[in-house]
């Protein structure tokens, strides 16, 4: 709402900027556009100055709103004019707010507001106007660039709502996902928002049919309603209680019900088919969206949805609790749920989560002193964050979880993995109970606790957590989702590094595969897994395969940055290796061929990859890099540190010294401009800088 009233603005107070001119005698703004040969730059800058006329307006407005009354009446009504145009609700003021019941069938409005309701109305189309012109196809654009990654319908829902974009808007947003140049890679957004509109109706359709269901057959209603949804059974039943038997009794009450409650048993008539049809009528109404099923095993096999993630979602989002096993959902002899399957039923409520702002201010610049360079500080500020987040909120929050992942992100970086290990072991622990244990969160939870038990030389632990993320992303997505690609190449490095060569090779091709999808043949994505699989075929003495995948990411490297970059030297480099090693190995082979078993053949040296490059190899692919300094680099770095410290002992020394006669001492310490690079010297945050 605030970016659409921001938009609104701007639209309305460029228009009052013309119509000045145009009383000043200037020619009109048409005119000026087909007369200015700048083309686009005369458009940038007319916007420039649409936003700087109505920056003048606002301050023009707030300076009369506290003044005194002096000023003169002809600004005042300048200013009037300007609010009434950009449909503010004060007129010495920019209040631009919304009405939501505007629309409202049965919401009354006296005949004396007609005016300022055409105001709202208009107000609100101009609103959604925006929404459907700039946010919705900004959040495509984010996706296509994959600057966001939702995995299910509660994080593609906190991304729409981040944008101010509503859930009624869900059709629209699938709409252009369909229509988008980019639809392959769009795919993983398509087929979440389909689950997503698919069970938001389902649970539509739940709340109005748990309303004439009395508690004795609450879980016999719930059951029967499941396998309508998502079971492959033709003719599920019902089976009623024994004091749900109809009688007269009952059918006098039903009489005097009032319009729209519903029948005590007519859940138990319920039919798949007719349940499906009412998904896509209530997609339609709600949605604007025209849904191609008429079965759960047609919306399977149309849109590539799994069962299980649909049953995930409508238990999240109705509340339903059920029993832990494996479903049946395909057979077609009996239905996949019972009565006994069905264990509780909670509330679902919607609410707000009022942040610690002392806290979260000390978050956020503990953040931006990590990203420019200041470790120490940062996690200075971080640790102060978490201690104010502990006292208002408990021992157990997601941003406690957000300040413990980025401790432990911060104490890896600085080398020191035990405390690393500890602070994510709790993120881990609090994320499972805060958010859920197959929640997204919780599984970026465990590749971070998995990366840092890896570095602490527990292997087994960090291959152990990676399976659990897949296993988890298997049964909240799928396995075609970018997220898959991440995941596939943490396996297959750490098979890599216990000597798994086979099975490493299988999850490093399958992210080969998932990031070609997603990212482009030409992507530096691409270029990495080539690299990666390059290695593994190394390790297996397969030479040509590995010169074949390093000369595709040779390739990408040299046409996306140019033969001088550092990678592109690095990829022809491992290729004269990897050449050098196929021609001795054909070599060996050739003296097989001729001589038999008395050739006298060296033995080839096949080294197995060490910990650290696999480390290394991990660190690149989870985004942490540690930046390469030369000796003479670390000794620039520690004189500067000297000087620095000499500065600041000086300044204290003349604080010191001046304190009784100052009346306004001023700070100690080092300027603010000082340079990122004798920070980074103060705090040494690199484990790796000798490498």
């Amino acid at each position: 709402m605030k970016l659409a009233a921001l938009q609104l603005m701007q639209q309305k107070a460029s228009k009052i900027e013309n119509l000045t001119t145009l009383e000043n005698g200037s020619l009109p703004s048409s005119e000026s556009k087909s007369e200015d040969p700048l083309g686009p730059e005369a458009g940038s800058e007319e916007e420039g100055s649409s936003a700087s006329g109505l920056a003048k307006v606002k301050e023009l407005a707030e300076t009369i709103a506290s003044d005194d009354g002096t000023a003169d009446p002809r600004s005042r009504e300048v200013i009037r004019n300007a609010c009434k145009a950009v449909g503010s609700i004060s007129s010495t003021a920019f209040d631009v707010r919304f009405n939501p019941d505007i629309f409202s069938p049965g919401v009354r409005f006296p005949e004396s507001c007609q005016e300022e309701v055409r105001d709202q109305k208009q107000l609100l189309k101009d609103a959604a106007a925006f929404l459907l012109s700039c946010q919705i196809p900004g959040l495509v654009k984010d996706c296509t660039d994959h600057v966001v990654l939702p995995m299910d319908g509660a994080t593609l829902s906190e991304v729409m709502r981040q944008r101010g974009i509503n859930m009624r808007y869900l059709g629209k947003v699938l709409d252009l996902v369909l229509r988008s140049p980019a639809r392959d890679q769009l795919d993983h957004i398509y087929k979440i928002g389909i689950g997503e509109l698919i069970t938001r109706s389902a649970k539509h359709i739940f709340k109005t049919y748990l309303q004439g269901v009395e508690l004795s057959g609450l879980s016999a209603a719930i059951s029967h309603f499941l396998n309508c949804f998502l079971s492959s059974y033709p003719n599920p039943v019902a089976h009623l209680p024994a004091d749900e038997l109809v009688s007269k009794k009952r059918n006098r009450k039903r009489r005097n019900r009032p319009p729209g409650a519903a029948d005590n048993t007519a859940w138990a008539v319920m039919t798949p088919q007719e349940l499906w049809k009412n998904i896509c009528q209530e997609a339609k109404n709600y949605f604007d969206f025209s849904l191609e099923c008429e079965t759960v095993d047609q919306a399977v096999e149309t849109y590539g949805l799994q069962k299980i993630t649909l049953l995930r979602e409508i238990s999240l989002k109705t509340g339903i609790q059920i029993l832990l096993k494996e479903y049946s959902f395909d057979s077609r002899h009996k239905p996949a749920f019972t009565e006994e399957d069905v264990l509780n039923i909670f509330p679902v409520v919607k609410h707000v989560n009022p942040k610690a702002s002392d806290a979260f201010h000390f978050f956020q610049s503990g953040q931006a002193k990590v990203q420019q360079g200041f470790l120490k500080e940062g996690c200075e500020l971080i640790n102060e964050a978490l201690n104010l987040f502990n006292n208002v909120y408990g021992a157990m929050h997601v941003e406690i979880c957000a300040c413990l992942r980025l401790l432990a992100r911060l104490h890896y970086i600085m080398g020191d993995y035990a405390e690393a290990l500890s602070n994510q072991q709790k993120a881990v622990l609090m994320s499972e109970r805060v958010m859920g244990i197959e929640h997204p969160n919780t599984i970026q939870e465990y590749m971070h606790l998995a990366l840092y038990c890896f570095a602490s030389s527990q292997l087994s632990t960090a291959l152990s957590l990676l399976y659990r993320a897949r296993y988890l992303t298997l049964l909240v997505f799928g396995e075609d989702h970018p997220e898959m690609a991440l995941l596939d190449n943490n396996i297959g490095l750490v098979l890599h590094g216990v000597m798994e060569y086979d099975l490493s090779l299988r999850f490093l091709e399958n992210a080969l595969a998932v990031s070609t999808k997603y990212h482009g043949h030409k992507s530096l994505k691409v270029a990495l897994s080539h690299h990666l699989v390059a290695r593994v075929y190394e390790s297996k003495a397969e030479f040509r395969s590995a010169l074949q995948h390093e000369k595709e990411g040779y390739t990408i490297y040299k046409t996306q940055l140019g033969e001088d970059h550092e990678k592109t030297k690095e990829s022809s480099e491992y290729l004269k290796c990897l050449t050098q090693q196929a021609v001795a190995l054909q070599r060996t082979m050739n003296e097989i061929y001729r001589n038999g078993s008395s050739a006298n053949i060296p033995p080839l040296k096949f080294t197995a990859p060490s910990m650290a490059s696999v480390l290394e190899q991990l660190n690149v692919i989870n985004g942490i890099l540690f930046i390469p300094l030369s000796q003479k680099d670390l000794e620039n770095l520690k004189a500067e540190v000297a000087r620095r410290h000499q500065l600041q002992e000086a300044s204290k020394n003349r604080d010191k010294a001046e304190e009784p006669m100052a009346t306004e001492p001023e700070p100690a310490g080092a300027p603010d401009d000082a340079a990122p690079q004798s920070q980074a010297a103060k705090d040494p945050p690199f484990p790796s800088l000798q490498g």
